[in-house]
């Protein structure tokens, strides 16, 4: 009986173990595919934002402004640190109804991410569905 009890609890807490090493946390650092910029992924309340960073592959500076941006007041802003994804839920592999603004255009798309791999990320921006585009980033850390 012992026994059992004791092969019970080994295997609960092997699966317990296995579960947690599958989780996959979508927060940390990863790399753009044209490796000039990085997204620090980050939880914001109960949803998932991200913010631009220079990545030690590109020109660090805070002199690099947002001169696309829409809003003309908002065309001196630093993209260095700027929140450039914002409200996305779900999880653990796939978070939706965010939104990604894209300073190369000025533009801000619905966004979806799916977490590929631990080390992969597919970002997802759309005008309008089926009018999309995707990426793949890379984690850094």
């Amino acid at each position: 009986m012992r026994q059992k009890t004791f092969a019970s609890l080994a295997l609960a807490f092997g699966l317990a173990f296995v579960s947690a090493a599958n989780a996959q946390d979508v927060t940390g650092r990863w790399r753009n595919p044209a490796e000039d910029g990085d997204l620090v992924i980050y939880p914001c309340g109960d949803k998932i934002c991200a913010k631009g960073v220079a990545s030690d592959t590109s020109k660090p500076s805070d002199d690099v402004k947002d001169v696309k941006n829409k809003n003309p007041e908002l065309r001196n802003r630093s993209l260095n640190g700027l929140e450039v994804m914002r409200g996305f839920a779900g999880g653990p592999k796939v978070w939706s109804g965010g939104s990604i603004y894209r300073p190369a255009d000025g533009n801000t798309y619905s966004g979806r991410m799916e977490l590929v791999d631990p080390n992969t990320l597919k970002l997802t921006g759309c005008v309008m569905a089926p009018l999309c585009q995707s990426q793949i980033w890379k984690r850094v850390s």
